[in-house]
């Protein structure tokens, strides 16, 4: 069944286009809240590297909401401050963290991607166009926290390895913040 376009002089964004957007505003959402409630933890145990890492992160993924949500208005849609709630306080690991953390920003490109192919499939360019930035910041975030787990494959956690991985977070953290990812 083709769709129905709705678009109007009030309105460029389609209906489902909009459910999409705001469905990755809520992801992008309980990202953050997620993140600083990992940072928090990590801050709480010690790992003031990792606890710095992941604020900024918190921050980070607060303004991938925020660019979506804007979008989606100023297409005529209308954008939901996300409900968040079922955000975990509490880790048995700092290995555990940047585990989920990784799992995490699969589900997030996953996201992303199936937006990306809804907007190509519904020729809405100016949504496939506005989420490649999205495409690109994923692989970044993919990365880093590939990177950020390899950290505990090749340090170990047995004696110092643990002060050390929250060093090293810290020295990623700066490399990403002199790149902009």
């Amino acid at each position: 069944m083709k769709q129905k376009e709705i678009v109007t002089l009030q309105r460029s964004l389609l209906p489902d286009t909009e459910a999409l957007l705001n469905k990755q505003v809520e992801m992008e959402g309980k990202s953050s809240a997620y993140y600083l409630s990992m940072a928090s933890w990590c801050h709480m145990m010690g790992y003031a590297n990792a606890a710095k890492y992941l604020y900024t992160h918190a921050d980070e993924e607060r303004m991938h909401m925020m660019k979506i949500f804007q979008y989606i208005n100023e297409a005529g849609g209308h954008a939901i401050q996300p409900e968040i709630t079922g955000i975990r306080h509490h880790f048995n690991s700092l290995r555990e963290v940047f585990e989920l953390i990784l799992e995490h920003e699969i589900k997030v490109t996953k996201s992303i991607n199936s937006i990306v192919d809804h907007a190509f499939a519904a020729k809405d360019f100016a949504t496939f166009s506005f989420m490649q930035w999205y495409v690109t910041e994923q692989r970044e975030e993919e990365t880093m926290s590939r990177r950020a787990l390899e950290l505990f494959e090749i340090i170990g956690e047995g004696g110092i390895g643990l002060w050390t991985i929250d060093q090293e977070l810290g020295k990623l953290h700066a490399a990403a913040a002199e790149s902009g990812a």
